[in-house]
């Protein structure tokens, strides 16, 4: 990998604050702009940024395709838990008012926010799995063209097909 000071340096600088301005706008979404699903693909953007300065294999060591999948499942886990929760207080799928029986506006405020949180983890998660896959194919391509590049250049020196 080409090593670029300048690049490196903006996005050292630059990583954390899109993660903390990812949070920001995670928890700051029940009352303005903002959400689960913005708030995730900024988060994503953060780490896409640390791939495509330091490279996928650094990227992938720091954040696990491992533990992406599992961030994947546990944000389904955490809106349908809340689903299954209402249910189980005797309301209706995702009727945040049977959180709290004896304030239903702090019950709705509660569920917005768990549910918010589900969907940001699991944006989070699948735009790096989506970026993952479609960097790890470029990956491969290139090491199959280097191969045949490499395979031509033998055919040339020695005269036969390998």
């Amino acid at each position: 990998m080409i090593e670029h000071l300048v690049p490196r340096i903006l996005a050292k600088l630059l990583i954390p604050f899109i993660l903390l301005f990812g949070l920001y706008v995670q928890f700051h979404g029940d009352f303005g702009p903002g959400g689960g699903f913005q708030a995730g693909v900024i988060f994503a953007a953060g780490i896409i940024l640390y791939a495509l300065i330091y490279g996928l294999d650094r990227a992938r060591s720091v954040v696990t395709p491992g533990l992406v999948s599992f961030l994947v499942a546990l944000g389904l886990l955490i809106y349908a838990g809340v689903g299954v929760a209402t249910l189980l207080l005797g309301a209706e799928f995702l009727n945040y008012n049977a959180l709290d029986s004896h304030d239903p506006v702090h019950g709705q405020h509660l569920g917005i926010l768990i549910i918010e949180f589900g969907v940001g983890v699991t944006v989070a998660a699948v735009m790096i799995t989506i970026f993952y896959q479609f960097a790890g194919r470029l990956k491969i391509t290139r090491e199959l063209e280097c191969d045949e590049t490499d395979d031509a250049d033998e055919e040339e020196m020695t005269g036969s097909p390998r």
